[in-house]
């Protein structure tokens, strides 16, 4: 199996679970609401992608969180994310929405890849973009990293315009492109 995935942080697993069992935390979709039928799994750690104006400077990234998949009768129906705080990782939100079926097929296909790959998830959120990011360096910190030219991106559907959601690309070719839709959406000044 070419995917190495890194097991999440013990407090940010904590906090998913946490959360499951709480009355107090709302559900945004009745699917949750018999939440002990639900359980996380798939934990990938989230990078946010600093704005790159310059495809030749190189890409930088920082971990905003980790998020789960939750599963319930064998199928994902939800995520649940956690967020890094001065106090440690705490739960955020839950999510539902396209992501996740196109996260369970960009992990299926990766299986299929020669390599070995860690799997990350990477947000852009200038272009409403998130991409399963395969990191070429399958024994990494999961917390630290930038994008490597042979590194994979696979854009989640829906994806923004003219880039195709669920195929694989190297960054080396997918960020020049990201960068000039950045310059675009870059606010003049």
């Amino acid at each position: 199996m070419p995917l190495n995935i890194p097991p999440a942080p013990a407090a940010a697993e904590r906090s998913v679970s946490a959360a499951l069992q709480s009355t107090t935390v709302p559900s945004p979709h009745p699917l949750y609401l018999n939440r002990g039928t639900l359980r996380p799994v798939l934990p990938l750690p989230v990078h946010r992608l600093t704005p790159v104006l310059d495809p030749a400077v190189p890409a930088t990234s920082r971990l905003t969180g980790w998020r789960f998949l939750l599963e319930s009768g064998g199928r994902a129906v939800g995520t649940a994310e956690t967020m890094l705080t001065a106090d440690g990782w705490a739960f955020s939100h839950f999510g539902e929405g396209p992501y996740i079926a196109s996260t369970e097929r960009a992990v299926r296909r990766a299986e299929a890849l020669t390599g070995s790959y860690q799997p990350r998830l990477l947000s852009i959120p200038e272009l409403y973009m998130l991409t399963l990011w395969l990191h070429t360096d399958p024994a990494a910190d999961p917390a630290e990293g930038a994008p490597r030219p042979e590194d994979i991106l696979v854009p989640l559907a829906p994806a923004p315009p003219g880039i195709t959601a669920d195929h694989p690309v190297r960054v080396d070719a997918l960020l020049p492109l990201l960068a000039g839709r950045l310059r675009i959406a870059a606010p003049a000044g």
